[in-house]
């Protein structure tokens, strides 16, 4: 029987199990959103993961939506995210980098010479942006317009390549909660008329030209993405998911990528309840015939959940974001039957060591 302990064949990589890391927002870079030492400690910390996903990390200026949040666009962010992945990999481990562009959910005190956030269409999403100073209502973002959309793909398709020259092992296309090619996704956030608004096949093209930019620098073997079919973080919502994320899984499909990872509905309260839905319907089991590669689970998944969901093909894998975030040995905690420990949600974004780098883990 297949366990999250069974190794795992990812692309061309073989993983020693199915317990991943989840990208974890922790607004923890350096001043000029520079990776350095504190995020180099807490990544290897966790490097038996059977893989890990880096935290969100912006292909470009725009694309900032979050104080003190990673970049891939400078020399300097690419040399802090070289000393991560060093760090990683001297502890055995393996680290995909999450490529993001927040689209609307940024603000202009976040954006370059103050301008206005960008997105497929001038709707505002309602809620709050994350800004420097204070929380901020979100601002009615500027439609990009279709002339800016070869650069838009060429920041994704440069921070794939600045990955690679950091030391990454593959990149994951940020397609989920709420941000820049989710927007595109769904029809709530799109009304575009042009190729990239309207139908399906319109409202996926930007989503796909970008996943095909990061295998046209990594190969189909080390690119996968992350998607939240039924989220509703960040304002999302879309008249027809099962029709729309059935044929972006079949174009992916198509594609061969390396797999794809499903955020569950019961997870929509991002950053608010700890309870989990269990009457939420489970996006991998409802998509699952859609894409036969490697699938990966998240979102309020506990080590029983997890085991069954393994247990019964559901899930090729998952991926743990509070648990791990508490937990840096967390596989052998779930190997052993090992107590956990608490998270502190109060220390979840910003600061410093405190509750992140300082969980314990188990005695040698």
């Amino acid at each position: 029987m297949t366990t999250l302990f069974t190794p795992i064949a990812l692309g061309d990589l073989t993983l020693p199990n199915r317990i991943f890391l989840a990208p974890l927002t922790r607004m923890r870079a350096a001043p000029g959103n520079v990776p350095h030492a504190l995020n180099a400690t807490y990544y290897a910390q966790r490097a038996s993961a059977g893989l890990i996903v880096s935290e969100a990390t912006q292909v470009s200026p725009q694309g900032l939506g979050y104080p003190n949040t990673p970049g891939v666009h400078t020399a300097e962010q690419v040399a802090g995210w070289r000393q991560v992945t060093d760090a990683v990999h001297a502890n055995g481990g393996r680290m995909f980098l999450q490529l993001w562009h927040v689209g609307r959910i940024s603000h202009t005190s976040l954006q370059p010479g103050g301008a206005l956030p960008v997105a497929p269409s001038a709707i505002a999403a309602k809620g709050d942006a994350v800004t420097p100073a204070c929380m901020k209502p979100f601002e009615t973002p500027r439609a990009l317009e279709l002339a800016e959309i070869p650069g838009l793909v060429d920041s994704y398709r440069q921070g794939a390549q600045n990955a690679k020259d950091a030391g990454f092992d593959g990149v994951e296309v940020h397609g989920a909660n709420g941000y820049l090619l989710d927007q595109f996704l769904q029809d709530g956030s799109n009304r575009r008329t042009d190729a990239y608004g309207g139908s399906i096949e319109n409202r996926a093209r930007l989503f796909l030209e970008v996943v095909d930019a990061a295998i046209g620098v990594w190969g189909k073997q080390r690119a996968g993405v992350r998607l939240s079919p039924y989220g509703t973080f960040n304002d999302m919502q879309d008249s027809d998911p099962v029709t729309l994320f059935s044929h972006v899984l079949a174009q992916l499909a198509a594609r061969g990528i390396a797999y794809v990872h499903l955020i569950e509905p019961r997870a929509t309260s991002v950053g608010g309840s700890d309870d989990v839905n269990a009457e939420a319907p489970l996006t991998t089991a409802l998509f699952r015939k859609a894409f036969p590669g490697v699938l990966i689970g998240a979102g309020g998944y506990t080590f029983d959940l997890a085991r069954a969901a393994v247990a019964a093909g559901t899930v090729d894998a998952v991926a743990f974001g509070r648990l791990f975030l508490a937990n840096p040995d967390l596989p052998r905690r779930f190997e052993t039957g090992a107590p956990l420990n608490r998270y502190d949600r109060k220390t979840f974004y910003g600061g410093g060591a405190k509750g992140y780098t300082d969980y314990p883990a188990l005695a040698a």
